[in-house]
């Protein structure tokens, strides 16, 4: 039944494009009943392996600033292996809860974006050149570590929040912070899988189902992605973590 749960979750992750890391956790936990420290453990190792294929793909188009991506991914796997082994000391219904608020949080800045991007671009202005030097290092390194701990801890990929970041504070264009996301949450989210792998959390059945089945079920569903109406796509995008989050928070 995970498996098969896993497969049309599969398929609205490949449609939209995201990670699903926070709406794996939901349904998990609310369908499922998964604790919620073994539900956030299997989402970030089942995350690592769906970013390694995405990260792989921009790369060979160019498409990822690899020194911010460096910068910022070292600080994230420091912050997302601290995250994971504070999140195993949090009661379930605390972590339940700030998972469920990271998710809110994570909709509204995707809202924002998609629905009023001409709102965010006049109060973030984009810093106009690429951040480069040992300010890059340092300011990647700090950013990284909030962004890492902030997914270790709950389980999200913070995908919203890492390429709002790489454009307002390093200077990454809007088409290579997708790219240069992928890379950064890929080494973010295998540090926080094996911190929950260290502290006992992570169940490896229920892994391989969620792995597989989402594979499986992103690989079709990334063939719709072009052929839907835009304002579809542009709700589907808002919509994923809203449900995930207001499904956790309130049920």
């Amino acid at each position: 039944m995970i498996f098969l749960a896993m497969l049309i979750m599969g398929a609205v992750i490949g449609f939209v494009g995201a990670g699903g890391a926070g709406v794996t956790i939901a349904l998990l936990t609310l369908a499922f009943q998964v604790p919620i420290h073994t539900a956030v453990a299997v989402a970030l190792a089942a995350m690592t392996f769906t970013m390694l294929s995405g990260a792989y793909s921009h790369f060979r188009e160019r498409e990822v600033e690899v020194p911010t991506g460096l910068a910022m991914g070292l600080g994230g796997v420091m912050g997302a292996f601290i995250g994971a082994n504070v999140s195993n000391l949090l009661p379930a219904p605390f972590l339940r809860t700030m998972t469920a608020i990271m998710l809110c949080a994570s909709a509204l800045l995707l809202y924002t974006k998609v629905y009023q991007a001409e709102w965010l671009s006049r109060r973030f202005h984009p810093r106009q050149e690429l951040l480069t030097g040992g300010k890059l290092y340092r300011l990647g390194i700090i950013t990284g570590m909030v962004n890492g701990f902030l997914s270790g801890a709950f389980g999200i990929g913070a995908a919203a929040f890492i390429q709002i970041t790489l454009m307002v504070l390093f200077g990454v264009s809007l088409l290579k912070s997708i790219g240069t996301c992928m890379m950064i949450i890929l080494p973010m989210s295998a540090a926080g899988g094996l911190g929950y792998f260290f502290t006992g959390h992570l169940d490896l059945w229920i892994f391989i189902q969620t792995l597989t089945g989402q594979a499986i079920g992103a690989w079709f569903g990334a063939k719709y992605t072009h052929l839907a109406p835009l304002p579809l796509l542009r709700f589907a995008i808002v919509a994923t973590p809203t449900i995930g989050g207001l499904s956790l928070l309130l049920m």
